[in-house]
């Protein structure tokens, strides 16, 4: 996954709820995508490794937030 950010304030629910549709859309892109090919093309390693992807991209997202906010 790129890993060019934008920093982002969040300072309520909004805010929140505002960057989790916008990070889930990105990974749903590039990770979801990936692990379609991956099915499509009937490899079961790498529909595993492309599953093991998107999973690591959503625990990276949370801690992305849970870091930001314990700096605080």
């Amino acid at each position: 996954m790129d890993e060019t950010t934008e920093t982002m304030t969040i300072s309520d629910r909004s805010d929140f709820a505002l960057w989790a549709i916008e990070r889930a859309k990105a990974i749903v892109a590039e990770e979801g995508g990936n692990l379609a090919i991956a099915t499509r093309d009937h490899s079961d390693e790498k529909i595993a490794a492309s599953a093991n992807a998107l999973g690591q991209a959503i625990v990276n997202a949370l801690l992305e937030v849970f870091d930001g906010l314990m700096q605080e």
